[in-house]
């Protein structure tokens, strides 16, 4: 249990939704995003920063949907300095257990210049209006001051005091362009909180890591007297992305001697969260990343696998337990039953309805069949296979394929599926190679155009009985649909890699028109 007597809270403000799903490459459907929220919510994240609401209708609907299911979080929507922004924003989140309307406006010379066209009086008179109108319909809102470390700081204590004057809750320090260094932060915030009145209202910090420096600029804010942290899981945002969640959340848990703050994010959450959005984004993060990377705790030189197995403490500041990596005690093989298999995928962070489980004991016993050893990589791979379809009917399923590929022969692909609950269709394709021979007969099978955009297998485990894993990336009538797919074979794999992103875009494409025609 954690110590917090005499410690400052430190609330962490989650914008994984926003910030880091609006990124190339991390973009979510309602489902995906519905279930990271619930994840963040079992994390114990302060605040969800849901999304963009006035962005787009599918914005509107992913923040609405969020604030009616997450009641444990605070629920909030961005908005620019403008009526329709807040009005959009308030829309969507008015349902929530306790919503919050986030507000921004840039203050930086370079900004207000170009982008903005305004003086610095139309810039601080558009803060309190904005703010002002947003607290019409909600008692709680955050005034941000886009690219803040490059503004003069005089002028930004003026638009914070207008942004406070107008009831803002909590005031936020981006570092938009992750230009500052951490003793700047400590020099601004600081400057601030002696300049401010402060007795009603949280201060807060957005870095971006665009030199590498968005915890180490978080931290030096907190240290210096910052309220609250805005960060994203595994870091992600847009360009080289934000402070990362876990190692705010890690360094302050590891090091509350030196910061004397504490959170109440369940550190044990911590990996399952990770592991989740790059189950849904399908981006892996780097094996050496920090807190959540594969190699965090791995330890292969000599001489620290010598001092770990003397006592831990040598080489590991806090365990792989604390951030919910724990050894597998479940040893599972051809012979364990349904029930230790479902033990295992909710130990993993998974939560599998009746319908999940029987696809995976299924897949399960096959895999014990051809494999002596099965890891928790392997269920996790599984699982994963299973969770990233689409649970809609209107699908398409691998009934055979028959692959001739060779550097004597050409590479050629027959494909089997069923089609929905009955019909059979049948694909047949010349390729450049195996996959695209694969690829371009399931295309010729479904009788859609789709694109493929992006294409990776790894192995799951060590050794010759490993399975691969397959992620694919696909184009559908200007829309972008991920899969992902698990086998020993790794061209097996691959094709139910794309078949469920095809189905995915499918799915996608007919919820659209339906509800076309029901707002018609």
């Amino acid at each position: 249990m954690k110590n917090t007597e005499g410690k400052k809270k430190i609330y962490i403000f989650d914008s994984t939704l926003r910030d880091g799903e609006q990124s190339p490459g991390f973009s979510m459907n309602l489902n995906e995003k519905l279930r990271m929220a619930s994840q963040l919510e079992k994390l114990k994240v302060d605040t969800i920063e849901a999304g963009f609401a006035v962005i787009s209708k599918d914005d509107f609907e992913s923040v609405k949907s969020i604030a009616d299911k997450i009641k444990d979080c605070q629920i909030a929507s961005l908005a620019r300095s403008l009526p329709a922004d807040i009005d959009a924003a308030y829309e969507a989140v008015k349902n929530a257990a306790d919503p919050l309307i986030h507000v921004f406006l840039a203050t930086s010379d370079i900004h207000m210049k170009y982008k903005l066209k305004k003086t610095p009086e139309e810039v601080i008179l558009q803060t309190g209006e904005a703010v002002r109108y947003a607290k019409k319909y909600c008692s709680n809102v955050e005034f941000s001051a886009e690219d803040a470390t490059r503004s003069d700081p005089a002028f930004l204590l003026k638009v914070f005091k207008a942004a406070i004057e107008a009831g803002a809750t909590v005031i936020n320090v981006p570092d938009t362009v992750g230009y500052a260094y951490p003793a700047q932060m400590t020099e601004l915030i600081t400057y601030l909180k002696n300049g401010l009145d402060l007795s009603h209202t949280l201060v807060s910090v957005h870095c971006h890591n665009d030199l590498g420096l968005a915890t180490a600029n978080s931290l030096a804010a907190v240290a210096a007297g910052a309220d609250r942290v805005e960060c994203t899981v595994n870091g992600i945002g847009e360009r080289a992305g934000n402070a990362a969640l876990e190692e705010i959340v890690m360094n302050l848990f590891t090091r509350s001697d030196y910061y004397n703050a504490y959170t109440d994010v369940d550190t044990q959450n911590i990996y399952n969260s990770s592991k989740m959005l790059t189950i849904l984004t399908g981006v892996k993060v780097q094996p050496n990343k920090a807190i959540v990377g594969k190699n965090a705790f791995a330890h292969e030189a000599g001489i620290h696998q010598h001092g770990m197995l003397e006592n831990r403490n040598t080489y590991e500041i806090m365990t792989p337990e604390s951030v919910g990596r724990i050894q597998a005690e479940i040893v599972l093989g051809k012979h364990s039953g349904k029930h230790a298999l479902e033990a295992k995928i909710k130990e993993l962070g998974y939560a599998p309805d009746d319908g999940q489980m029987i696809v995976l004991f299924e897949r399960f016993k096959k895999l014990a069949d051809r494999k002596k050893s099965i890891s928790d990589e392997d269920i996790d791979a599984l699982a994963r296979s299973i969770f990233s379809r689409h649970s809609s009917d209107m699908a398409y399923r691998l009934i055979d394929y028959k692959l001739n590929s060779g550097n004597i022969v050409g590479n050629t692909c027959q494909v089997r599926l069923k089609k929905f609950s009955s019909e059979t269709v049948t694909g047949i394709a010349l390729g450049d190679g195996p996959i695209d021979a694969a690829f371009s007969a399931i295309n010729n099978a479904v009788k859609e155009d789709f694109t493929l955009l992006n294409y990776s297998i790894e192995a799951v485990t060590g050794g010759t009985d490993a399975q691969g894993a397959a992620s694919v990336k696909i184009s559908f009538k200007d829309s972008t649909f991920k899969g992902y797919g698990v086998s020993m074979n790794i061209f097996e794999a691959s094709i139910y890699a794309y078949i469920n992103a095809i189905n995915n875009a499918l799915a996608a494409k007919t919820e659209e028109v339906e509800k076309r025609n029901d707002e018609r």
